[in-house]
């Protein structure tokens, strides 16, 4: 058969061509050698350091260290990906160059973009793996160890705090001419929040067509088993629709069913401790305090969750463009230039998240722009190796 014709092999790749399952070959090895270099490099800078530190100066526990390395593993594969598929794109079409390979499957006929078919391929199925452990496993995993790491030491004091919260509720109703109207039902503002309860509460509630109620307390704390919110030390003002007062109820202690969202606008799980989902959940949210600055940054990251794994095809594709390049290169040059498009890459992509958080460019631009040139970039150097 000859190379490059398709056709289904038994216990190989359906469809594939001899040509294909030879490069997917070269290319598997040099994969496998990125993901366990740089997933081992990022978890040595970005973690282990960290956990010796507190094993030796705060009294960590070696089994619970052991055990928080485990679980931040995830995150640093998922940043290994695009730099693993970059090396081995770069080392693979590099070797075949250098080896006079590429010249002999040129001189059959055989385009470059024939044959950087296989590379877009396999960093298309990355994407979606990088994607999937990004979404599901890394911020479960994040979390807990975080939570761990909190009990281990013993901090139980929450290391934040709010103030300012605002939280509007509104409905739509039908007017009596039958047009539609947004109204607001309930507005919850709470001085501060210290990470157990908030303080300084004011509710208006206009929620009982013939009834408002205000209601300020010293104190509220979400109760978590009946769902509920406890209020220490208020009144409630109950108003008639004319604007009279009916009734004044003083408590020191008072269960309303209100809702819980104004606490979650005080969540302080790190946007990597986060699905997808849940960050678009938390948006919303976030939206109602005001906060644009905070809106737009959240809204990077939203972003950032899909942009990122898809950066495996812009390495992908400029890695294959650069190894189809006539050269004479070794490993260690292949692995310097791979070094310094990451570097690249990750210092474009401070730069436009900057931006996006400054309001110059649309969050959407801030997270894809690096990808979008990534791709420009390779398609450009993939054009001139076929002239």
């Amino acid at each position: 058969m000859k190379i490059g014709q398709s056709k289904f092999f038994k216990g190989g790749i359906p469809g594939a061509s001899i040509m294909d399952r030879y490069l997917l070959g070269e290319l598997f090895l040099p994969f496998l050698f990125g993901m366990g270099l740089f997933t081992s490099l990022g978890i040595s800078i970005g973690t282990l350091f960290d956990l010796v530190r507190r094993v030796t100066e705060s009294g960590l526990p070696m089994d619970i260290a052991i055990q928080i390395l485990f679980l931040k593993t995830p995150a640093f594969i998922v940043l290994a990906f695009p730099m693993a598929m970059l090396l081995a794109t770069l080392m693979a079409y590099s070797r075949l160059s250098s080896d006079s390979e590429l010249i002999a499957l040129r001189s059959l006929g055989i385009s470059v973009y024939r044959l950087v078919i296989p590379a877009i391929i396999l960093s298309l199925l990355v994407s979606g793996l990088t994607f999937f452990i990004s979404d599901v496993v890394t911020p479960a995993a994040n979390y807990q160890a975080t939570v761990t790491l909190k009990e281990a030491l013993d901090q139980k004091q929450p290391a934040f705090r709010d103030r300012n919260i605002v939280y509007p509720e509104y409905t739509t109703v039908e007017m009596p001419d039958g047009s539609e109207q947004t109204i607001l039902t309930r507005l919850f503002y709470a001085e501060e929040f210290d990470g157990e309860q908030m303080m300084g509460l004011t509710i208006l509630d206009r929620t009982q067509e013939e009834m408002n109620q205000i209601i300020n307390a010293k104190s509220a704390t979400w109760n978590f088993k009946e769902n509920t919110w406890d209020f220490f030390n208020g009144t409630i003002y109950l108003i008639a629709p004319d604007g009279s007062y009916r009734n004044i109820v003083r408590f020191k202690h008072q269960k309303l069913a209100l809702p819980r969202a104004p606490l979650d606008l005080t969540q302080r799980r790190n946007h990597e401790e986060m699905s997808l989902a849940q960050s678009q959940e938390y948006l919303e949210i976030v939206k109602l305090s005001g906060n644009e600055e905070k809106v737009r940054k959240l809204q990077i990251r939203i972003q950032e969750k899909i942009a990122i794994p898809f950066a495996c095809v812009a390495f992908g594709l400029v890695g294959s463009a650069l190894g189809l390049r006539p050269q004479n290169s070794s490993r260690a040059t292949s692995f310097g230039v791979c070094v310094g498009l990451i570097f690249a890459y990750y210092m474009l992509l401070v730069f436009t998240r900057s931006m996006g958080a400054e309001g110059i460019l649309s969050p959407f631009m801030a997270a894809w722009l690096p990808n979008f040139l990534g791709i420009g970039a390779g398609g450009y150097l993939l054009y001139q190796s076929a002239k």
